[in-house]
């Protein structure tokens, strides 16, 4: 099989719910990143093969094929095709696979995979809420509730099902959620993701009000944030372990990678940052639906042939504490290799745009440490995970 090379790495600096990217609309934000992407490699746009975009709210703004609208609103030409992908949060990582499996394949030879969610103007849930509201019903088919009945899959109860399975308390998920803003904090002021940032226009204050501001770093960092201040957020089931401090942040922003062949580095004069070494994805329990990043990364390490301790640095989205957490003392892995450069709880989640955002910060902690083995998991709607590991070059 042919091998598949990650030649750029790019994104958006997150924006916060109603802050400084309130003004994008999402096709827009999403199209900065493709051409940024074409800037780095300084690649003719007309060889781009596909473009596959993640985005999870594929109603209003983001209807139609985002993926298509954002091409459209890019330097692209209207040859290049596109596509967009929902599989939840992990919707540009399986964007990423997706362009690593056409690469592999042997059936193209450069591909962008990218995400994009304006949280902001797409508000999380309008795809399910908008057509429940005019009556046209919700995804809860009869025969699912045959199969799980009287069950409601809420991501925000599967949360608290994992901090009650693992035996996590809610101390230890205030202790991670303040250890992920410190960690954003320190690589922000060591300007640790000034490579892998795109500065835009943003505006700042509220509403219609503001001025024109550059936007070159997440919004969502709490520079002053404590323990106490996080220890003191209320929970958000009594008897719970989970707040809304120490779950991820509403976030607008948009993210991508390159990916090519081999034939493709040669002709272009491309220079790799990665290998795409390991790809694996499954399904489980849709009811503690958080769960699946453990077991799907015990199953790609069994798949690459290595070990945790083979691996450098890891990505584990920080949809709630609980995930990572929970990750850390099933697998057993290093926790100073965790999220080094904090995660979503401090940085937000940008839902369909998380995946290749994971995937930029962990290229780019890699180079920046000298490391060369990165894996990358997150938590997805459903039941689902994807894993992703690389070897930088």
């Amino acid at each position: 099989m042919a091998e598949a090379y990650i030649v750029a790495a790019t994104r958006t600096a997150g924006g916060r719910k109603g802050g400084r990217l309130r003004d994008w609309h999402p096709a827009d934000l999403g199209a900065v990143v493709l051409n940024e992407l074409i800037d780095r490699t300084g690649i003719d746009p007309a060889v781009v093969e596909d473009v596959v975009m993640g985005c999870v709210m594929q109603v209003g703004e983001q209807a139609t094929n985002i993926a298509r609208g954002a091409v459209l609103a890019s330097k692209l030409p209207e040859s290049v095709p596109a596509t967009s992908v929902d599989r939840q949060c992990g919707s540009s990582q399986q964007a990423l696979h997706f362009a690593a499996q056409a690469v592999m394949s042997g059936t193209m030879d450069v591909v962008i995979a990218s995400g994009v969610e304006s949280m902001t103007r797409v508000p999380m849930g309008l795809s399910v809420a908008l057509p429940a509201k005019e009556g046209f019903g919700n995804p809860m088919s009869p025969n699912q509730q045959k199969r799980y009945p009287n069950i409601q899959f809420s991501q925000f109860m599967g949360a608290e099902m994992m901090a009650a399975k693992y035996g996590l308390s809610k101390d230890q998920l205030d202790e991670f959620a303040y250890g992920s803003h410190q960690r954003a904090i320190a690589a922000t002021q060591a300007g640790a993701f000034k490579d892998e940032i795109i500065a835009i226009d943003g505006r700042d204050g509220k509403g219609d009000e503001g001025s024109t501001v550059r936007h070159d770093s997440d919004e969502g960092i709490r520079y002053d944030s404590s323990l106490d201040a996080i220890k003191g957020v209320k929970l958000l089931r009594e008897g719970g372990a989970i707040t809304a401090a120490t779950s991820s942040q509403i976030c607008d922003g948009a993210s991508g990678v390159m990916v090519v062949s081999e034939k493709a580095l040669k002709e272009y004069g491309l220079t790799p940052l990665a290998r795409i070494h390991n790809l694996t994805l499954i399904g489980h329990d849709p009811v503690i639906m958080l769960e699946a990043p453990l077991p799907a990364t015990e199953r790609a390490l069994k798949k690459a042939g290595m070990s945790i301790d083979d691996i450098d640095l890891f990505e584990v989205n920080e949809a709630f504490a609980s995930v990572p957490v929970a990750w850390l003392k099933t697998t057993g892995a290093d926790p100073s290799k965790l999220n080094v450069n904090g995660g979503a709880i401090a940085l937000g989640h940008p839902l369909g745009a998380s995946g290749t955002k994971l995937m930029t910060t962990l290229l780019h902690a890699l180079k920046a440490r000298n490391k060369k083995w990165g894996l990358q998991t997150m938590c997805e709607g459903g039941g689902l995970a994807n894993v992703t590991i690389v070897e930088r070059l």
